[in-house]
């Protein structure tokens, strides 16, 4: 199949075009939706005012962009395939012998390109915002009580404790059924917000029946000598099943972390599950998209301009886009409770999308 730079490179112009335009006014009702819902949820709150409420739901933006992204390739390539149509553009290629297969190679390549920084470039930057977003909303609107953060380093427990709070840390963490246990535990305790009140060191602990009991634990206090506890039990509100409430969402983990995120879990004897199938999505994101490119295709373009095919067209656009979506939130459900293997429900509304875009453009084209 031979290509023209010069017809790949105008049709391409035109797709990032209508693309940009679409994706543009989509991120622009999400940001007022956004911004009316933080509102309501802050009515009662005095001290949050439209300033912080704003930054907020700029925050949470880009994480939006990547669940309307396939939409807004889908529309964007439906408008540039009927911007082309409309003014026989499409229609005196395709008589000088372009197939449809040319018309939509610089378009999947442009998606393509788009995919792939989507998730290796910008995923990192939306996933540090909207994990600021999240301790935000906690602080600010939800007042939860405790927070769980992972990293390469370990792991850190976040609680209320009495006027202050009480922050845990351990470098190796094992669950072994109901009781989880830690080693080479710090304890950090406060008598009120950023004013350090003991420290707690120990070889190892175990979280078990809303205790925290400490082995080998050396107690530090501001202003006192040092005292060394053979054991030493600490109460604290922390079950295994809150741990597991608060697991970081994958939502707030990029791409590049996601691996030894999962890693670090999986070795301390938690399910990652969740994170691992949210690292396979973001692999079958660029798939999803060319496959949207494909479906958009089969409503857009025939030559037919009569408004009531147009109209029919439309219809059978959205719908077919919504298919879709339902569909991957469907086995995205599924792969999180098991049901389905974990890479199957990533990678097959992807599969579908681009399968029913071969099959439509192939009746299509070449009958």
């Amino acid at each position: 199949m031979r290509i023209s730079p010069i017809l790949s490179g105008y049709i391409g112009r035109h797709f990032l075009t209508a693309f940009v335009t679409v994706l543009l006014v989509i991120m622009g009702m999400i940001l007022l939706f956004d911004v009316i819902e933080l509102i309501r949820r802050a009515a009662s709150r005095a001290e949050v005012g439209f300033g912080m409420v704003m930054a907020m739901a700029l925050l949470k933006l880009p994480q939006m962009m990547h669940t309307v992204l396939p939409f807004a390739v889908m529309i964007g390539s439906m408008v540039c395939f009927w911007r082309l149509t409309r003014t026989h553009e499409l229609v005196v290629a395709r008589s000088a012998g372009v197939s449809a297969w040319q018309f939509l190679a610089p378009v999947l390549a442009v998606v393509l390109v788009v995919g792939v920084v989507e998730v290796t470039a910008f995923n990192p930057l939306a996933a540090a915002m909207y994990s600021r977003y999240e301790r935000m909303q906690d602080e600010m609107l939800t007042t939860r009580g405790s927070a769980l953060d992972i990293s390469e380093v370990g792991l850190w427990l976040r609680e209320p404790h009495e006027n202050g709070e009480m922050v845990v840390h351990s470098n190796d963490v094992h669950q072994d059924r109901l009781v989880l246990h830690l080693k080479d535990v710090q304890i950090f305790i406060y008598d009120r917000p950023d004013h350090f009140a003991t420290r707690i060191s120990g070889e190892k602990a175990v979280l078990e029946g809303g205790v925290f009991a400490v082995d080998g634990a050396w107690v530090m206090e501001a202003g006192r000598p040092s005292r060394f506890f053979e054991s030493l039990r600490i109460p604290t509100q922390l079950t295994l099943d809150r741990v597991h409430d608060n697991f970081a969402s994958p939502e707030t983990l990029s791409f590049w972390q996601l691996p030894s995120f999962i890693r670090f879990f999986e070795r301390a004897g938690f399910t990652a599950n969740k994170h691992r199938l949210y690292l396979q999505s973001l692999l079958a994101s660029p798939l999803l998209l060319c496959g949207m490119v494909l479906m958009a295709a089969i409503f857009s373009l025939k030559p037919n301009t009569r408004s009531g095919g147009l109209l029919t067209r439309l219809a059978g656009g959205v719908a077919a886009g919504f298919v879709v979506y339902f569909l991957s939130k469907v086995v995205y459900a599924l792969g999180l409770s098991a049901t389905l293997p974990q890479g199957l429900a990533a990678w097959s509304p992807a599969f579908f999308a681009t399968l029913v875009g071969l099959g439509g453009l192939f009746h299509l084209e070449d009958g």
